[in-house]
């Protein structure tokens, strides 16, 4: 056991990575400065949680493998001791590889064994992925389907003493991904699958002995397989839990027995509070005893990159085990973080005389980081859900919301700027997000005490029956109504400084429009958007800046803000890209704005997605700097 310990805690020192705060292109990732503190446990886009002791020393730590960009990798997080409720504090991570798609953890004997497609990670706590070792090929199952995730778990299935293995694969192949509702918002193409395979150890070798059924049908999830099977209700026989692409759990009973698994009709796992559901998509359920009660909870990885922890009460309610609802696990604070696709607006929110941060996400939330010292760089607040009308703002696709489809239900993907709309000189709040409908929160609070209520679309005076949309949008606009494309920001802006706030955004063909504020019978609205800005390298006649030419669900999403980036005295634009590019104003031509694309502002790659950025002065030099909020959730500042 010493010789052992000792080439673990060599393999921890000589192979683990600190997480760096700066990057080459000395952009920082902006951290808490009070680390005695506590904040969710996160890594970037997609938690994948492998929990295990990995260092020995008889508590669990969580390995959590991250494949999204910037924040690509497999971190550790040390368990370090316990909160007054006896829930464990992990330290801060520790990199200590690259992220892997579609690995998990299963446990043979009570320890922990790292699978992939296919295959099984040698000594993980060792080695890392570096020696792979084959079990079946995985083609012969993946080629079957048009999978997205896949997920091969050992378990003694019939309880002969050695190790099969279990196989969650999605398919999409009947649902698509993109552009398929009717002209009532009904899905057209299929539903997304689940299936689960078993894979039976013969003599050392596997055989397929095809899918998983309950109650005599196979067993079919919404997509995202990620299968956990164990004794969950305590009766000693393996009963299966399924997460989805969603946010549902699927408990199959086994009323067989041990040797000989029945299982009955899949039920999705409830508590009082109703169905037990994640706050977001793309879950990854473990299954283990977490608090040590010899009862069998989930640790589950949420889309945005933080981890719940799910108790089994150990309580049995119509045949079916009663888990709590989740909390997240807590970690010392390090990094910033709001959620996923994060687009933050900086802005003097609270009017304390520095600058705050309003952030839209993927979730479809709004939040507000407070500013608390005014520094360079500053020290900040935990994140708030803003609210309005007293209720957690949230925006949401539904069933019909997303240009992709319901399986994008609970996504939302704000994207905002904050302004004095109204002219009432209190700041309110613009937002477009994954309906690709512009709205408005008006600030009914006092000056330093805001206070938001829900005003609707902001409006359009529009001529008569020309109400423009997107061609691929299955609904139409109201009369007054501004439906453009998606996860784009609405930048508000006094562009032609006659005292009203206009909007500059992309239009319903992805052009780059100006839409000017006006007032009509003793009420504010916007001009149709005119197409006033040109692209210095277009083609002529063909030379207006079109940020986006994509259709339905490659449209959109781009992430704008303007300043005097150069200094020359106009505003040059800055628009997402794999970090953020800039767009310089070259001067006025005939009426027009001609701005030149320059390239990014920096060589570090942010986006696998998108990135968002704004522009801060916290060093109060005049002088815009740059902060951009990236798809990790994290934020990145680049001064000067």
């Amino acid at each position: 056991m010493k010789l052992k310990r000792l080439i673990l805690c060599f393999f921890l020192t000589s192979s683990a990575v600190s997480i760096g705060q700066t990057t080459d292109d000395n952009l920082i990732r902006l951290q808490y400065k009070d680390t005695t503190s506590t904040k969710d446990l996160a890594v970037g886009l997609w938690a994948n949680p492998l929990p295990m002791d990995y260092d020995q020393d008889g508590d669990l730590d969580l390995v959590i493998s991250c494949t999204d960009v910037p924040f690509n990798g497999t971190f550790l997080f040390k368990n370090s001791n316990k909160d007054q409720q006896g829930n464990p504090i992990f330290d801060a991570p520790v990199k200590i590889g690259d992220g892997m798609r579609n690995v998990s953890i299963s446990y043979v004997e009570g320890e922990p064994r790292v699978l992939g497609v296919g295959l099984e990670y040698d000594n993980f706590r060792r080695y890392g992925y570096t020696r792979p070792e084959g079990l079946y090929q995985a083609s012969e199952l993946l080629d079957l389907y048009k999978e997205r995730f896949s997920d091969w778990k050992y378990v003694d299935y019939d309880n002969d003493g050695d190790m099969d293995l279990i196989v969650g694969i999605d398919d999409w192949s009947e649902y698509g991904w993109d552009n398929a509702f009717n002209d009532k918002g009904e899905w057209t193409n299929g539903d997304l699958r689940g299936y689960l395979y078993l894979l039976t150890n013969d003599n050392g070798k596997y055989r397929n002995d095809g899918k998983i059924l309950a109650a005599d049908k196979p067993i079919d999830v919404y997509g995202n397989t990620t299968p956990n099977i164990a004794d969950f209700d305590g009766d000693g026989d393996l009963d299966i839990i399924c997460g989805e692409f969603i946010d549902r759990f699927s408990y199959f009973e086994n009323t067989g027995n041990r040797e000989n698994p029945i299982y009955a009709k899949g039920r999705f796992l409830e508590n009082n509070n109703g169905i037990l559901k994640m706050d977001l998509e793309m879950m990854r359920p473990v299954a283990l005893d977490w608090n040590n009660d010899s009862k069998i909870d989930l640790v589950v990885g949420d889309e945005d990159g933080r981890v719940v922890f799910i108790e089994n009460t150990g309580t049995i309610s119509n045949q079916m085990p009663v888990f709590k609802s989740p909390i997240y696990i807590q970690q010392k604070s390090q990094n910033l973080k709001f959620g996923a696709l994060v687009t933050p607006f900086s802005v003097d929110w609270d009017d304390d005389g520095d600058e705050d941060l309003i952030c839209g996400n993927s979730a479809g939330y709004i939040g507000f980081i407070e500013n608390l010292d005014g520094g360079d760089t500053p020290e900040w607040q935990e994140p708030i859900y803003l609210e309005a009308d007293g209720e957690v703002i949230r925006i949401m696709a539904g069933n019909s919301g997303s240009i992709q489809g319901p399986a994008e239900s609970k996504w939302g993907y704000t994207t905002l700027t904050v302004a004095d709309w109204d002219g009432d000189g209190l700041k309110d709040i613009l937002l477009n997000s994954i309906f690709g409908k512009v709205e408005w929160y008006k600030n009914t609070g006092a000056k330093g005490a805001p206070k938001l209520t829900k005003m609707g679309g902001v409006k359009v005076a529009w001529e008569k029956n020309k109400v423009p949309k997107p061609k691929w949008n299955w609904w139409n606009p109201e009369k007054d109504e501004l439906s453009t494309q998606w996860r784009t920001t609405p930048y508000a802006i006094d562009w032609n400084k006659d005292g009203l706030m206009d909007l500059v955004m992309l239009d319903h063909e992805g052009y780059l429009a100006f839409f000017e504020r006006f007032k009509k019978h003793g009420k504010l609205y916007l001009k149709p958007g005119q197409r006033i800005f040109k692209n210095a390298d277009g083609e002529t006649g063909k030379d207006l800046l079109r940020l986006n030419e994509r259709e339905a669900g490659g449209s959109g999403r781009r992430k704008i803000a303007f300043t005097d980036w150069d200094g020359d005295g106009d505003l040059d634009l800055l628009a997402n890209s794999v970090n953020i590019e800039w767009y310089e104003n070259l001067g006025e031509s005939n009426g027009n704005i001609v701005f030149k694309k320059k390239g990014n502002l920096v060589k570090t790659k942010l986006a696998g997605h998108t990135t968002s950025p704004t522009v801060v002065d916290w060093d109060k030099d005049g002088k815009p700097n740059l902060l951009i909020g990236a798809e990790d959730g994290h934020f990145y500042y680049l001064k000067d």
